[in-house]
């Protein structure tokens, strides 16, 4: 797995957007049960982002970042994208995509029981 910022890399600045991609090789995104993103905030726990259930389609999606972050998917790209708009300064983070085996017991909220990590890509709120 491996995630990118996109050209600007993750500064932007509070209101804007940004997108996230997480190319899923090796392998195919259908080679996982579920692909997702995570994050970590200086001296905070990990929290779940957005998770996407390849099976069926089910997307998890924290309080926080529902109606503001879109987690989508490009089969033929294999890749996981999340599009993050309205960001505010709680957004600030290191950004996991993370990727688990079929049918692996994991947990959408923290990301526990996910099999595959990419490194993480930080985004920065800033004004």
């Amino acid at each position: 797995l491996s995630a990118a910022a996109g050209v600007w890399g993750g500064l932007v600045q509070p209101g804007g957007s940004l997108r996230l991609s997480c190319a899923a090789g090796p392998g195919t995104v259908l080679d996982y049960y579920a692909i997702g993103w995570f994050r970590q905030a200086p001296g905070k726990e990990r929290e779940g982002v957005a998770c996407l259930r390849t099976t069926d389609g089910y997307i998890y999606y924290a309080d926080s970042v529902k109606g503001r972050f879109t987690i989508s998917r490009d089969n033929a790209k294999d890749t996981v994208y999340l599009q993050m708009n309205s960001l505010n300064f709680e957004d600030t983070a290191v950004y996991y995509c993370a990727a688990a085996r079929y049918y692996s017991d994991y947990d959408p909220r923290s990301g526990r029981g996910m099999d595959y990590w990419g490194k993480g890509t930080q985004v920065t709120v800033s004004s």
